[in-house]
């Protein structure tokens, strides 16, 4: 029997979820005797709790198109954690009741870990309560913490806007540090993992030394250690250049950058640790020097976005309709690099029990002895991550973002209050 199918976003965005999103779409066109209309939650789940349906149908060819060059997320995301079941039933019990009242037999859920995790949950919850739903999870995460597959789409595009923000910013850094700044230091996101500060050792060449050190969640801060080797790169080379992860932590467990704010999913709020160190060097060596923040830039960056990334987003969202039609409950298509010379992969299924809230990290053979860079294995795994250029669309000087309908589906239900 066909159904429809319901497909969000959730999180923090990046340059190619859409890319994702467009791809599900046009596949679901390919199993017409299966699936009916494709309906996009306004602001990510909370779209099904508020039956809040996008009605992707009433959208052009190239509406749809366009998505494969558009930054953020289309339809809007959320940082919104479901509550856990024996607690509190009752939104798993409005999700299907928007579910069967649109008659949706199919739950796409775009997102990281936490989504993976909310995914499981809700396949678990519709068998028990007798209503057929197949639930998919789609990886997506700039941080690259993902267990199984080889990497997350969204990170490829973001680890190459950070090193191509490494390399013109150490040049910029370099030209004037006979006279002015000695140190800049750039801060990158990742959270517990240093996938996206070690990126940035991809901007260094046979011509170009920086970043000369890279801070990484995986290592403990050691202040003297640190300034010894600032103080060291600036004798030597007359600069520095630094990039450090957000989820860097003192000797005592604690974020450098940890603030009292948490988010939805009961995550720190991090951020600030750019001024921190600035403010170390500043104190302690008394060295000009500036900080910058990649922050929503990174992940936004589709004007430089990897082909590579995009290919892989493109196909975990075909996939994710083709594992759907096929019964394929608590899954989640993964990317599974092969063993050739030249980088190559594949899409495989894996089951969402395991991979929801675990985490992987930068494993030790990536990471240098000092601590304080990124190994040649480690390199070797980063650079066809970053590779082509995902041309995209310019009009008046700018990157073209074309308007959709977003036209909402009209309500059967009583409104639901988060």
């Amino acid at each position: 029997m066909k159904k429809n199918a319901f497909y969000a976003q959730s999180g923090g965005v990046t340059a190619v979820i859409n890319a994702t999103a467009g791809a599900l779409i046009l596949e679901a066109k390919n199993h017409k005797n299966k699936i009916g209309k494709v309906f996009a939650g306004k602001n990510g789940i909370l779209g099904a709790l508020r039956e809040d349906l996008i009605d992707t149908s009433k959208e052009t060819s190239a509406g749809i198109e366009s998505l494969n060059y558009r930054p953020g997320g289309v339809f809007g995301s959320c940082r919104y954690k479901l509550k856990d079941i024996k607690t509190d039933i009752d939104q798993y019990k409005r999700l299907i009741e928007v579910f069967k009242a649109h008659n949706i037999g199919y739950f796409f859920y775009n997102g990281g870990n936490d989504s993976a995790d909310t995914a499981l949950k809700v396949s678990k919850i519709s068998k028990e309560m007798g209503y057929e739903l197949t639930c998919i999870a789609i990886p997506k995460t700039v941080d690259n913490d993902l267990v199984i597959t080889d990497s997350c789409p969204g990170f490829g595009s973001a680890a190459k806007y950070i090193a191509t923000s490494t390399l013109e910013g150490s040049l910029d850094v370099q030209s004037m540090s006979e006279s002015s700044t000695k140190v800049f230091i750039l801060e990158v996101m990742g959270r517990h993992a240093g996938w996206m500060a070690a990126s940035s050792v991809l901007a260094r060449s046979e011509h170009q030394s920086a970043p000369h050190i890279i801070l990484l969640p995986e290592i403990t801060f050691n202040q003297k250690r640190f300034l010894d080797e600032v103080r060291g790169y600036v004798k030597n080379e007359g600069y520095c250049v630094v990039v450090v992860s957000e989820g860097v932590r003192n000797y005592r467990g604690n974020f450098l950058a940890e603030s009292d704010t948490k988010d939805a999913f009961g995550h720190a709020q991090l951020g600030g640790v750019a001024p921190f160190i600035s403010n170390l060097v500043s104190k302690n060596l008394k060295m000009k020097n500036h900080w910058a923040v990649a922050d929503y830039l990174q992940r936004s960056a589709r004007h430089i976005a990897s082909q590579t990334d995009l290919e892989h987003a493109q196909a975990v969202g075909r996939y994710a309709v083709k594992y759907a039609v096929e019964g394929m409950n608590g899954t989640m298509p993964v990317i599974k690099r092969l063993p050739t010379k030249s980088y190559s992969w594949s899409i495989e299924p894996a089951p969402l029990s395991k991979i929801a809230n675990l985490e992987k990290k930068l494993p030790k053979n990536f990471i240098t002895k000092n601590g304080f860079g990124v190994t040649k294995k480690g390199i070797e795994y980063l650079q066809p991550l970053i590779e082509g250029e995902a041309k995209t669309a310019f009009k008046n000087g700018l990157p073209e973002i074309k308007k959709l309908k977003l036209e909402l589906v009209k309500k059967k239900l009583e409104a639901w209050d988060i």
